[in-house]
């Protein structure tokens, strides 16, 4: 029976169960479970395939270099390179075995689509690798923990300094004696220019040009 990608949809299952074993080995790291069920569903897709003669020899092996990868990367972190090297390759051959044309584009959206779906209802059951542990960021870098996104500049709030360059409204000023990017309140300031600090934003420092005194 055809599905509504004109592939069917026994082989859209057995790519989404394939799909899904990758998925769950690379969460598990090495239990062996989710290698197991891919390779079961990958070697019944493409044997079933390559007794229609839909597949060549090449296209099998496409398939086993890209897990191949995926397993040196579980036992050898190369921050992903590798990861994702294997995971092009197999979709690559995927979408080779089905036919390389339109409807192989649309069964294996549909596929990846099934096994993101199941893997989301077992997330949350499954232990967690080193590799995962890269892929996820699970840390956030909050002002609590220390981290900032610039050095606070609340403190140059009424200094004053001169126009490093040109303000256009943005450029550089001298406060201080130490150079800061800086914004005019206003438009054009000529290089030279004595500015006051007038608002502090974040990393966002106004200035406008200095009041002249009457002589």
């Amino acid at each position: 029976m055809d599905g509504i990608t004109g592939v069917p949809v026994l082989e859209v299952l057995l790519l989404a169960i394939a799909f899904l074993g990758v998925l769950v080995e690379i969460k598990t790291g090495g239990l062996g479970a989710g290698a197991l069920l891919g390779l079961v569903a990958a070697a019944v897709f493409f044997g079933s395939q390559y007794v229609k003669g839909l597949v060549s020899i090449y296209q099998i092996a496409l398939f086993l270099g890209g897990v191949l990868c995926i397993v040196i990367e579980m036992l050898a972190p190369t921050v992903g390179l590798l990861a994702g090297l294997g995971l092009a390759m197999m979709l690559y051959s995927v979408v080779l075995a089905l036919g390389g044309d339109a409807n192989a584009m649309y069964a294996l959206l549909a596929s990846v689509g099934l096994a993101i779906a199941l893997f989301l209802l077992l997330l949350k059951r499954l232990p967690s690798s080193r590799l995962w542990q890269k892929v996820v960021l699970r840390d956030m870098s909050t002002a609590e923990r220390g981290f900032v996104s610039a050095a606070p500049r609340e403190t140059l709030l009424g200094q004053t300094g001169t126009a490093g360059t040109d303000l256009r409204p943005a450029g550089s000023a001298t406060i201080g004696g130490v150079p800061v990017d800086v914004v005019s309140e206003g438009g054009y300031i000529p290089r030279g220019t004595p500015v006051t600090v007038v608002a502090v934003n974040g990393s966002r420092v106004v200035v406008r040009p200095c009041p002249v005194n009457p002589s």
